[in-house]
């Protein structure tokens, strides 16, 4: 009994020694190891290096800000909507005691007729220290009174000097001077991946500012406008940022926010802007003369197919394929040809027919440009004049009926030689063919579809793209629509209802 005891002291003591020795050797392998005991948070420090940079970084976009956003204004528009609507007595009149007295019949008969008026919000840039601001069309079309705040609270009252449905831009002026105008950047210059800050009025609440990169350029066929360049972004815009700035992280303006692609009617990570240069050349023309006047070469083009650039012996899919002339334009006078592939348009790489119709528009009449072609396999180069772009022919060149009814997203073209000899279509077809069709547009909706030669609309013959814009100008309000209409071999009427 005497042993155990003694055995069972020393077992401890060795026990204590044990466990001491065991602390010991944990607590330096876990600091080594950067192990955190329960219950004790180790939070390692932000290396000052990178503390700087993240400071910097904010402080460049707190800068930028400060600078840009005085040039964006808020912009509310009155419009009186047509028709009247009754206004109800005062309320006084409306008590129980006199409604039970004269009856309903009495207060119907005595509401007086008003006008409606209709309010809208967006945003627009001051772009010169004297007044002159941009924005989109459709914040101010149809306008009775445009109302423009300042970022210093002064409010002023807007006139339209000039607009461009086409590309959806107009500018307005104010009667003030020393304005804090914005610096024009050059949207030709921008990468994708690029920063850059969106300023605006989304829903009224002035001079809010986003940031996000530029997740696109060139966007085309998005059935905003005409003319269609559009810088894609996902710095957030919402409804009343139409016309505010989308600025680069030097603090210049290089597009004017105009859309955005949503399902539930507000910010879903794609936003549309006019690219600056598109916006300073429409500005420039407005102002100076009034109007806006654009370039013309005076063909007919389309995207190249892979087909097609089997068919014309290509490497790339990269041109626009000239598939008609227009007699005595400029495009005939410097020696193009149908069947010519455009490449290089003043020293620029054509990426496909929009970004060429885009480049040809804001040339300066008259001026004298280098473009270069491949001819059966064979490069060239042709210096053209470039004209103006007539009224009559302004849709008529890119071939597309903008009427906004049924033919909306359809883009008709000549019958030429080419189209002929692919489709095998007899010559004594005489028509305009579908070149290109939206996919869920109305027009493939109600059976059209690309090939299709459109030889009448209403009994009225469509030979020329002319005689197509012609016939379609012609469609009354409400009339129904019947289309000839040559496919595979055969003749059929399709009959359409006008979408208005």
């Amino acid at each position: 009994m005497h042993i155990l005891k003694k055995f069972n002291k020393k077992g401890i003591v060795v026990g204590v020694i044990l466990i001491s020795i065991g602390v010991i050797v944990g607590v330096v392998i876990s600091s080594n190891l950067g192990w955190i005991p329960l219950g004790q948070a180790k939070v390692e420090p932000i290396p000052p290096k990178i503390t700087e940079q993240l400071a910097e970084t904010g402080k460049a976009f707190v800068e930028i800000a400060r600078r840009v956003t005085p040039a964006v204004v808020n912009i509310s528009t009155t419009k009186i909507a047509k028709g009247l609507e009754k206004s109800p007595l005062s309320p006084f009149f409306q008590d129980p005691l006199f409604r039970r007295f004269f009856g309903d019949e009495f207060f119907r008969e005595h509401e007086m007729p008003r006008r409606r008026k209709e309010q809208s919000l967006g945003s627009g840039v001051i772009v010169s220290e004297d007044g002159y601001i941009i924005t989109n069309n459709h914040v101010v079309e149809g306008a009775d009174e445009i109302k423009v705040v300042l970022s210093d609270k002064r409010e002023f009252i807007g006139k339209v000097v000039g607009a461009d449905p086409k590309t959806d831009l107009s500018i307005i002026k104010i009667k003030a001077g020393d304005l804090p105008a914005i610096v024009w950047g050059d949207s030709d210059r921008i990468e994708v991946g690029e920063f850059v800050l969106a300023i605006g009025s989304p829903f009224g609440l002035n001079q809010t500012v986003t940031s996000g990169i530029i997740s696109a350029k060139g966007r085309a066929n998005v059935g905003i406008a005409d003319y269609e360049d559009f810088i894609q972004t996902d710095a957030a815009i919402n409804p009343g940022n139409s016309g505010g700035a989308l600025v680069n992280v030097r603090g210049e303006l290089i597009g004017i926010n105009t859309a955005i692609f949503t399902r539930s009617g507000g910010y879903m990570g794609i936003g549309f802007a006019v690219p600056s240069n598109m916006a300073k050349a429409v500005m420039d023309s407005l102002v100076k003369e009034g109007k806006v006047t654009r370039g013309w070469l005076g063909v007919y083009i389309q995207d190249i197919t892979p087909d097609l650039a089997k068919q014309f012996k290509l490497g790339t899919n990269i041109g626009a394929l000239v598939s008609d002339v227009i007699e005595g334009s400029p495009a005939e006078k410097a020696g193009l040809e149908r069947g010519d592939v455009i490449v290089q348009y003043n020293g620029k790489e054509v990426e496909n027919n929009g970004h060429l119709r885009n480049m040809v528009a804001q040339t300066p009449v008259g001026k004298v440009v280098d473009v270069r072609i491949i001819r059966e396999g064979r490069e060239k180069v042709l210096k053209v004049t470039i004209g103006e772009l007539p009224a009559e022919v302004a849709k008529g060149e890119k071939g597309e009926e903008d009427t906004g009814g049924i033919f909306k997203g359809v883009t008709v073209q000549n019958l030429t030689p080419e189209f002929r000899e692919r489709l095998d279509i007899p010559d004594k077809i005489k028509g305009v063919i579908i070149a290109a069709i939206e996919g869920g547009s109305a027009g493939e909706e109600y059976g059209l579809r690309s090939g299709d030669v459109i030889l009448e609309i209403n009994k009225k013959a469509t030979k020329t793209v002319k005689d197509f814009n012609k016939a379609i100008g012609e469609i009354k309000k409400d009339e129904s629509i019947l289309v000839l209409v040559y496919r595979e071999g055969m003749t059929i009427y399709i009959t359409l209802s006008l979408i208005q």
